[in-house]
């Protein structure tokens, strides 16, 4: 299967474009299960530790705040995979 250099470009740009998104939410996602059982059970939820407490308050923490790197590198990862994807996309028109 011989793949063009803009073929490669677009496939890898949509997929560079796609996943770090969905895994950041899945990531999210998989967290707020975890907080809403703890809560559910009488708990609190620890955000700083990520652990279910018995007793006590603890402020919010976002999810960027506690993982910067995760998110910030997602994000640089998506925003590469668009440029990868409009240059795919251009080169292949020319």
């Amino acid at each position: 299967m011989n793949l063009s250099i803009a073929s490669f470009m677009l496939r890898l740009g949509l997929l560079l474009l796609i996943v770090p998104p969905l895994a950041l939410m899945a990531g999210y996602m998989i967290e707020q299960a975890q907080v809403d059982a703890c809560l559910d059970g009488g708990g609190a939820w620890h955000y700083a530790e990520a652990q279910c407490v018995s007793s006590g308050e603890y402020p919010f923490v976002p999810f960027m705040m506690r993982h910067p790197l995760l998110v910030n590198g997602g994000m640089l990862l998506s925003v590469v995979g668009l440029f990868f994807s409009l240059i795919g996309l251009y080169k292949g028109r020319s």
